[in-house]
């Protein structure tokens, strides 16, 4: 048996009620709106173009799970069959969709809400979803339909059932969640091994077999979609080349160290979750703030364990596998860092008012200001500036480029090709590279002929003064994470013979559009 928790160990709140949960979800939601109103009616970006729109594009014509005009693999169906039910219901536009997946956010920082007023209080819960909304990551994966929101909505309301005893909902939920995305089983995982196997002063009750093999239940949802992938496709990842990249050209141990350590970086000090790091070790130093007679209580120490278990879990699992060692992957364990971190916050400092306003300002910079090392342009505003740039390009495309072929990388290629994607109106037919290294672009010139005009734009973001250069790191890169150094729009203009008619920046982030020579001279003629 375990023993009875300490005189320092807040015991589990009573749950809000139904009409509490109500009105909590409505102000998130009308906060969330209001926030993203400009973000709304922008066209899909990146990883949505190449594969989650499409995908449940597909679904909302064929009614199949298994998509036909991009590539099937792993995930699961769950985003899939909710953006095309809320098209088949309301229209299929980027507005229909960004709200749909503000609704999914919504839903998971409630799940948050609901888990801080039980483990904690509600002041720490108001304080941690609004430094949770806030934080740029976070923020800009809101109203973007990526997988990872789903996970993170299933994933926070199933640890909160869990830690209430809730066996049933916990296991529903959990089940959901891999529905959502394969790697969610991580949280479930982490939770069967801790009840066969945590010390009992870490546990929140005696060791609990039933509740392990219950829990176990959660898998069966995703195994059956395996099964279902398999039986359609020949392989359970849907396509060879999925496992390869995300699993078979990760398992170099030195690949993994260094994986662990982005990881690492993405839990304690990405996007200026230095900040909040930083104020909750000093809070640390403090003693606890004493209310009248009685010094405000941590949360339980068991529940804190199981939450370092599952962050840990997903530092390390998702380090081993994944080809792409993206900060929204981290997205489930973001609200219970910043759970922990608040409550501490809370609990040490008389001044927590001022320190959580400090954490909430450095994250609102970080969604407005680029930091001065590497990053995705989908972990702040810099997706919106993305965005405009190729929105702008390929409006000029569709103007002065009328039966022309572009050469261009992905996702640009889609971008013009595919109409449905909110950029143009009309395909263009488009010669795909991989990107515009030199290489890339040796091979391009040699291609002559092929092409009348040429796409250009930034494929990784480059800080103008990059805070800590290292050529062993930028090797590593290279190596390791896909990391390229395109060649500059000059220089590309003059390895394929044409010249820059159109250019444009924001925020380190720019397109440029060259037309061949051959094909101007050929109009002339």
């Amino acid at each position: 048996m375990s023993s009875p928790p300490s005189n320092l160990d807040q015991p589990l709140q009573s749950p809000p009620s139904v009409r509490e949960h109500l009105s909590a979800f409505s102000l998130i939601f009308v906060a969330l709106f209001l926030s993203h109103g400009a973000l709304l009616r922008l066209p899909y970006f990146w990883d949505e173009a190449g594969y989650y729109i499409p995908a449940a594009r597909d679904l909302l014509i064929t009614g199949d799970l298994i998509p036909h005009s991009t590539l099937s693999n792993a995930h699961p169906p769950l985003l899939a069959i909710y953006l095309a039910t809320w098209w088949k219901l309301s229209g299929f536009t980027p507005a229909v969709t960004r709200i749909a997946l503000l609704i999914v956010t919504s839903f998971s920082l409630l799940g948050l809400w609901r888990l801080a007023s039980v483990v904690a209080n509600r002041t720490v819960a108001v304080i941690a979803v609004l430094c949770t909304a806030a934080f740029p990551v976070f923020f800009a994966q809101s109203s973007l339909a990526h997988l990872d929101m789903l996970v993170t909505a299933f994933t926070i309301w199933g640890v909160a059932f869990y830690l209430e005893g809730r066996n049933v909902r916990a296991v529903i939920m959990f089940a959901f969640a891999g529905l959502s995305k394969e790697t969610a089983i991580l949280t479930p995982g982490v939770l069967i091994a801790w009840e066969v196997f945590a010390p009992a002063r870490w546990r929140t009750g005696p060791r609990n077999w039933k509740r392990a093999v219950r829990l176990l239940l959660s898998f069966v949802p995703l195994a059956i979609w395996f099964l279902y992938l398999h039986h359609r496709t020949g392989f359970y990842t849907g396509d060879p080349y999925y496992y390869s990249y995300n699993v078979g050209a990760t398992l170099t141990p030195l690949r993994i160290v260094l994986a662990i350590v982005l990881r690492l970086w993405h839990t304690l000090g990405y996007m200026n979750l230095f900040v909040l790091t930083l104020l909750t070790l000093a809070a640390m130093l403090e003693p606890a703030v004493v209310d009248g007679t009685a010094a405000r209580r941590r949360i339980a120490l068991p529940v804190q364990m199981v939450l370092y278990a599952v962050i840990a879990a997903h530092v390390v699992s998702l380090a081993i596998a994944g080809g792409a060692v993206l900060a929204r992957y981290m997205l489930p364990v973001y609200p219970l860092i910043v759970l922990v971190c608040v409550s501490t916050l809370y609990r040490r400092l008389r001044w927590w008012p001022v320190a959580t306003a400090v954490v909430v300002a450095s994250f609102l910079a970080g969604l407005v200001f680029n930091p001065p090392y590497r990053f995705a342009p989908e972990d702040n505003l810099t997706y919106r500036d993305y965005i405009l740039l190729h929105r702008g390009a390929a409006t000029y495309l569709s103007q002065h480029a009328h039966g022309a072929h572009v050469l261009t990388a992905w996702p640009a290629s889609d971008e013009i090709s595919r109409p449905f994607l909110g950029y143009l109106k009309e395909p263009i037919p488009v010669v795909r590279i991989e990107n515009f290294t030199a290489a890339q672009m040796t091979l391009a010139a040699a291609a002559q002929g092929q092409y009348d005009w040429v796409y250009l734009f930034s494929t990784k973001y480059e800080p103008p003064h990059l805070l800590i250069h290292s050529a062993y790191w930028e090797g590593m890169q290279k190596r390791f994470f896909d990391y390229h150094i395109d060649i500059s729009p000059e220089v590309a203009a003059r390895m394929v013979g044409g010249r820059i008619v159109y250019q444009s920046h924001r925020r380190g982030e720019w397109v440029a559009l060259v037309q061949i020579e051959h094909a101007e001279n050929a109009r002339l003629r």
